[in-house]
C-alpha cells in the first residue's frame, strides 16, 4: 500500500469532511487496484455514546444488506455450481410445499428482486410472540402467506423478504444453516476472523471495543454494538437472508476480490468463473431494472457508486451506512463502511455523499 500520494491525501480530506458535517461518525474507506489494496483510510468515531471511541482500521461495523451479495448470493452461486439448485428452478421442486402462489417463483426473480415481495415488514413485532427456536419457520410462513406486491417478473421492487426466503432455500438446497455454508466454503479457506454473523445465544466472539456502534434502538432500550442493527434479523437469532453479517474493510474486499479475480478467470477453484460473470449480469427481466443477480449496477442517473464507474460494475449498499462497488473493467474495488445510523437512523446525508466520495476516488486515481 503507497501512502503520502497526494490522491490519498485528497480521499482522506474527503472522510474527515464527511464526519465534520455530520454525515457519520466515522468510517473507514478501502480502494482497492488490481487485486491489491492500493488505500485505507479511517477518520472519526466507532462511537459517540454511552461514550466516544475513535475509529480504528479493522473496527468491525454491522454490513446490513451488504450480507445480501455477500453471504446470500455467495452461496447461492456456490449451490448453482454444484448443480444442487439452478437459476430458474421453481421454489416448489426446492423447498417442497404448501407454497401457494409462491410455488413457481425462480431463484433468478428473487435474486433480481422482481418475485413480486414486498420491501419490507416488521415481522418482528409478531415473532418475539414465540421461541427463539421456531421463528425462522413462522416468518417464512408469513411470508408466504403476505399478498403479492406486484405480479412477479413484471416489476422490481428491493425486498428483504426475498432473500429471507433465498436463505430457506440454501438451507433446504445445503442442508445446513447459512452462516455454517459460508463459513465453511468461504470464509474460513479465505482465512477470515472478523467477518461472522453475531448470533444472539452466542459468547461474543469480539470485545464491545472492535465494533462499530449503530443506532439507539428505541425498540431494544439500547445503542447496539455487536448486535445485529436490523429488527427482523435480531428477532430471527441474529441473522437471516437479508441482514446480519459483520466484517472489517480488509475482509470485504478479500471476498470482493474472490469474485473479482474469478469473473477476470484468474482463478477457478471457489466455483467456474461463467457463474460469477452470469451472476454480474443485468437481468433486464423488467424494464430500467438496474439489478443482477443479488448485485446492483449503476444507473445512469444518481447512481450511488457516482459518475465514473463503468457499465461493468455491480455493487451494493447497506441501511447501516456501508457500500461496496467494483468497476470490473477499470479494475476499481471501493469499499465504504461507515455508522451513519449512530446514534439514529434518521441521518439521510449519506445519500449524497456516497456519489461525491466514489467520484473523488475516480477522478484522484485516474479512473474517472
Amino acid at each position: 500500500m503507497e501512502k503520502n500520494r497526494p490522491e490519498w491525501n485528497r480521499i482522506s480530506e474527503a472522510l474527515r469532511k464527511g464526519v465534520e458535517e455530520g454525515v457519520f461518525p466515522g468510517a473507514l474507506a478501502l480502494v482497492g487496484r488490481e487485486g491489491k489494496v492500493a488505500f485505507l483510510g479511517k477518520s472519526g468515531y466507532r462511537s459517540l455514546v454511552p461514550e466516544k471511541a475513535l475509529m480504528h482500521k479493522d473496527t468491525i461495523f454491522d454490513i446490513a444488506s451488504l450480507t445480501k451479495p455477500l453471504a446470500t448470493t455467495l452461496a447461492t452461486m456456490k449451490l448453482v455450481h454444484e448443480g444442487k439448485v439452478s437459476l430458474d428452478q421453481p421454489l416448489a421442486e426446492i423447498i417442497g410445499g404448501p407454497l401457494g402462489e409462491k410455488e413457481n417463483l425462480t431463484l433468478r426473480l428473487l435474486l433480481c428482486h422482481s418475485a413480486g415481495f414486498a420491501d419490507w415488514k416488521p415481522y418482528y413485532m409478531e415473532l418475539v410472540k414465540y421461541g427463539e427456536e421456531r421463528r425462522k419457520k413462522v416468518v417464512r410462513e408469513l411470508i408466504i402467506q403476505e399478498p403479492f406486491a406486484y405480479t412477479p417478473g413484471k416489476g422490481c421492487l428491493y425486498s428483504d423478504l426475498g432473500f429471507m426466503i433465498l436463505e430457506w432455500v440454501i438451507e433446504k438446497a445445503a442442508g445446513e444453516s447459512l452462516k455454517d455454508f459460508v463459513e465453511k466454503h468461504f470464509y474460513g479457506p479465505l482465512g477470515l476472523k472478523r467477518t461472522f454473523f453475531a448470533v444472539n445465544s452466542s459468547a461474543p466472539k469480539y470485545g464491545k471495543e472492535q465494533f462499530a456502534a449503530t443506532e439507539e434502538c428505541a425498540w431494544r432500550g439500547r445503542v447496539i454494538l455487536g448486535e445485529v442493527q436490523d429488527e427482523n434479523a435480531f428477532s430471527l437469532g441474529g441473522f437471516s437472508g437479508h441482514a446480519g453479517l459483520f466484517g472489517s474493510a480488509e475482509e470485504v474486499f478479500a471476498v470482493a476480490n474472490l469474485l473479482r479475480e474469478h469473473y477476470l478467470g484468474l482463478r477457478d477453484d471457489f466455483f467456474s468463473p461463467y457463474i460469477v460473470r452470469e451472476f454480474f449480469t443485468r437481468q433486464d427481466i423488467v424494464k430500467n431494472s438496474t439489478w443482477a443477480l443479488g448485485w446492483d449496477t449503476p444507473s445512469q442517473q444518481d447512481s450511488s457508486s457516482g459518475k465514473y464507474f463503468s457499465g461493468t460494475s455491480v455493487g451494493h449498499l447497506g441501511f447501516t451506512g456501508t457500500s461496496l462497488w467494483m468497476d470490473l473493467e477499470k479494475d476499481v474495488v471501493v469499499v465504504l463502511l461507515t455508522n451513519r445510523v449512530h446514534p439514529t437512523r434518521n441521518n439521510q446525508k449519506i445519500k449524497a455523499f456516497r456519489p461525491f466520495f466514489h467520484d473523488i476516488i475516480m477522478r484522484e486515481i485516474g479512473a474517472a
